[in-house]
């Protein structure tokens, strides 16, 4: 199995500006300079694989939980994707991930260890093990 997703850019890095896209037609933004590297409009590859990260997290808690006797209600994942400057190199230097859930039969401690071990077995955490840490701050809800 293999996913897609496409890149364009037009021009020269201060003033161009490109287009990102996912293979299955679901996704397709403008992104800029400013998007990516300032506070433009449009998106950035660094929130793409914010919503990576998010998605795939949030889907592998799903499955500990669902496998535990305990399937969510819900679960909403941010993840806080941050880029700064190492050695004068723009660099993903980590991803906070804040997750938030309602489930019934879990306690917190529970809730967060398997949180701990969903951000391990994730497929978009494996790919991404070169960024110095992943966190996780979990928590259950009403």
């Amino acid at each position: 199995m293999a996913r897609t997703a496409t890149a364009q850019w037009k021009g020269d890095l201060q003033s161009g500006e490109g287009k990102l896209a996912l293979g299955s037609g679901s996704f397709e933004g403008p992104y800029t300079f400013k998007s990516r590297f300032e506070e433009g409009a449009g998106t950035n590859p660094e929130e793409m694989i914010g919503a990576a990260e998010a998605g795939c997290f949030t889907m592998a808690l799903s499955l500990a939980l669902t496998e535990n006797g305990t399937p969510p209600e819900s679960i909403d994942t941010e993840a806080k994707v941050n880029l700064r400057n190492l050695d004068g190199t723009p660099t993903i230097d980590s991803i906070a991930l804040t997750t938030r859930a309602r489930i019934d039969g879990v306690d917190d401690a529970t809730f967060k260890e398997m949180a701990a071990q969903a951000k391990e077995q994730c497929i978009v955490s494996r790919a991404l093990a070169g960024v110095n840490e992943i966190t996780v701050d979990a928590a259950l809800e009403g």
